[in-house]
């Protein structure tokens, strides 16, 4: 018996195979929401990770979204410390504002895949968490 494409696996709130709005709702936030706090605070990381911890136990379509998020962000402040570093050379002012751009940009495509109800994989993230 072969299993079902990531897309169409249900255990939604709802246990049906399609997100409820609520759901939708909360992972188009799991995305947006790094744009936002990254801006406000400089933690974008935080809104995926608090979401995962609470809303991903109710809901894998909220838990998928939030570890993607959660796993880009990982990988954009690692592009921001590689950036920081190299940015005596010159070249690290480039690699911040080409990753800033990235985060944006992702996560913004991202969020309208999730309030759609599809899931979204970013094309650069390093999979750390699971």
């Amino acid at each position: 018996m072969e299993t079902p494409p990531r897309e169409q696996m249900g255990s939604f709130i709802s246990g049906s195979p399609m997100p409820t709005q609520d759901e939708k709702t909360m992972a188009l936030l799991a995305h947006i929401g790094t744009v936002l706090a990254n801006l406000v605070v400089g933690f974008g990381f935080l809104v995926p990770l608090i979401l995962m911890l609470t809303k991903g136990k109710e809901s894998s379509f909220i838990r998928e979204h939030s570890v993607e998020s959660l796993n880009f962000q990982i990988t954009c402040i690692i592009g921001f410390v590689i950036g920081g570093i190299t940015s005596c050379l010159g070249v690290g002012l480039v690699v911040i504002a080409v990753v800033w751009v990235a985060s944006v940009v992702f996560a913004i495509i991202a969020g309208l895949k999730a309030n759609e109800g599809r899931l979204y994989k970013y094309p650069v993230a390093i999979r750390l968490v699971k």
